[in-house]
């Protein structure tokens, strides 16, 4: 068995390449030698990426997509065939929050709109869902490949607060493995699906929810979440590369349904 996690020639779909996070995902796969499909709904930004990718030596294409808009998908589907022939990984990584679904001082919970609550909910389930159906089609054709989907922490236990969310990415791991077990019984078990579950990770969109804009003291809501964390600290982006990559490979050959915490222990932490 191989166990290298060489990519060379394969080709990998990322929805919300444009991303601070799904970006490095599609650099790293670059890295191993895969053609990336940097997939956003901003198409400049998926350009911006591709083009970073090229630049290094790799070889990439950005293209404007919805996730939630089936004809979006087929079209940048047909263009990915154009010009790569084929589709071996597809990484879902599109999702999100918003904070008209979200519950604050200034925002109840019998205040959410069913509308703003339904955005978040079908960015992040149906997010996952159409792009399996269009660009998991052509691997289903020819019996091969692998899906990797982005779940939460909020899937485990449902975060305060982010209530379609939490919702959202449980339906996201829950989807995980049913798409596992049906890819393997009416298709070809050489097709699998995982998802990583990313811990708290310190971005652009969270940073002054957990750190102070003035100070960069940890926020009440980060002093929590460090303290329920027993590696101490928030997680990197680049931190979670390394299961992606084992992931997409052969290395993993034997694992599918799996939904890999990547969290500093925080799901394993009871508190006590």
């Amino acid at each position: 068995m191989d166990l290298s996690v060489g990519l060379t020639g394969k080709v990998a779909v990322v929805t919300g390449g444009g991303g601070v996070l799904c970006a490095q995902m599609a650099k790293a796969l670059a890295s191993q030698g895969a053609r990336i499909a940097v997939l956003d709904i901003n198409e400049q930004a998926a350009q911006g990426i591709a083009a970073e990718i090229v630049t290094a030596g790799g070889d990439a294409v950005g293209l404007a997509a919805n996730v939630v808009n089936r004809p979006s998908l087929l079209a940048a589907r047909e263009a990915v065939l154009t010009a790569f022939g084929s589709i071996d990984i597809l990484i879902n990584g599109a999702g999100g929050n918003s904070p008209k679904a979200t519950t604050s001082e200034e925002r109840s919970f019998f205040e959410l709109a069913q509308a703003d609550m339904q955005f978040v909910f079908d960015l992040n389930f149906f997010g996952t869902v159409l792009p399996t159906q269009v660009f998991g089609e052509v691997m289903a054709a020819k019996g091969a490949g692998v899906v990797i989907n982005v779940s939460s922490m909020a899937a485990f236990t449902p975060l305060t607060r982010t209530i379609a969310y939490s919702a959202a990415k449980a339906a996201v791991s829950n989807f995980t493995q049913w798409m596992a077990v049906h890819f393997a019984h009416h298709y070809s078990s050489k097709l699998r699906v995982n998802a990583i579950a990313p811990g708290f990770l310190l971005t652009e969109q969270n940073r002054f929810l957990l750190t102070d804009k003035l100070t960069g003291q940890l926020t009440p809501r980060g002093q929590k979440i460090i303290d329920a964390t027993p590696a101490g600290r928030f997680g990197e982006a680049d931190e979670l590369i390394g299961a992606v990559l084992f992931l997409c490979s052969d290395a993993s050959s034997f694992i599918s349904g799996a939904v890999i915490p990547i969290d500093g222990a925080f799901s394993a932490y009871s508190g006590v």
